[in-house]
């Protein structure tokens, strides 16, 4: 019983926090699989699920701040939807999968502790659209393999590549995380692919975690505690990946 109040508190804060910076959470809810020792198979589409409502929520919250650009958007979503369908029905090696989320979930650390969001208000550049259309679709795929909507790898190339600043970053990501774990859902279930059997409970957590973050995200909430809570179970779900 301890064990699982524990884990419905970190998907808590996994989802307030990614929620936060217009993130679904995938990675983090995957992380907390690996560390509460749970079936990856179940943890990969319950991740989904809770990815698209989480998502959805942090999307709205954003587009209401009018930080949606839908000409930023639409080249990275060409490609990655059907993509992620496809990644989703490919099975991948139990070895191969733990390298694939290790190195998502340090890409997801990076991004919590900031260092992918020194970029605001600078001046941006056009965005080019072949090659996003190409990064999109690489996303989208390596997303539908392993579980997660993308957008810990979207939004630093969106911030790198300086063509969106955070609040824009932000909306894009949630609603490119919407839609490829949506893809993703289907891709699962076109093999069926099993969910775990407490997944109303925890997206009921999700669900409460995601409305608080997304709304205080947009306010500029200072969420420095919770930042570093997470930043440690990421850490200690990278080391348990790389080295069990």
């Amino acid at each position: 019983m301890n064990t699982e109040i524990y884990f419905l508190f970190l998907v808590l804060i996994v989802s307030f926090l990614y929620a936060s910076v217009g993130h679904g959470g995938a990675s983090g809810y995957l992380a907390l699989g690996v560390l509460f020792n749970l079936n990856p198979i179940e943890m990969k589409t319950s991740a989904l699920i809770l990815n698209v409502f989480v998502s959805a929520i942090a999307f709205i919250q954003y587009y209401r701040g009018k930080y949606f650009k839908w000409k930023l958007f639409f080249p990275f979503i060409i490609l990655s939807i059907p993509l992620a369908f496809i990644g989703a029905k490919i099975p991948i090696a139990t070895h191969y999968y733990k390298i694939i989320l290790a190195i998502c979930l340090i890409i997801a650390l990076v991004r919590i502790l900031g260092l992918f969001g020194k970029y605001d208000n600078g001046r941006k550049e056009d965005i080019s659209f072949i090659p996003a259309v190409v990064i999109g679709g690489i996303i989208g795929f390596i997303s539908g393999m392993i579980g997660i909507g993308g957008g810990i790898l979207l939004t630093p190339v969106l911030l790198l590549c300086h063509w969106a600043n955070m609040k824009e970053s932000a909306a894009i990501s949630a609603a490119f995380i919407f839609l490829n774990s949506v893809s993703g859902l289907a891709g699962a279930a076109y093999t069926e692919q099993p969910l775990s059997s407490n997944i109303y409970l925890w997206a009921g957590v999700a669900i409460m975690g995601g409305t608080s973050g997304a709304y205080f995200g947009s306010q500029r909430f200072n969420k420095v505690i919770l930042k570093y809570v997470l930043s440690l179970v990421l850490l200690f779900a990278c080391f348990k990946l790389i080295f069990s």
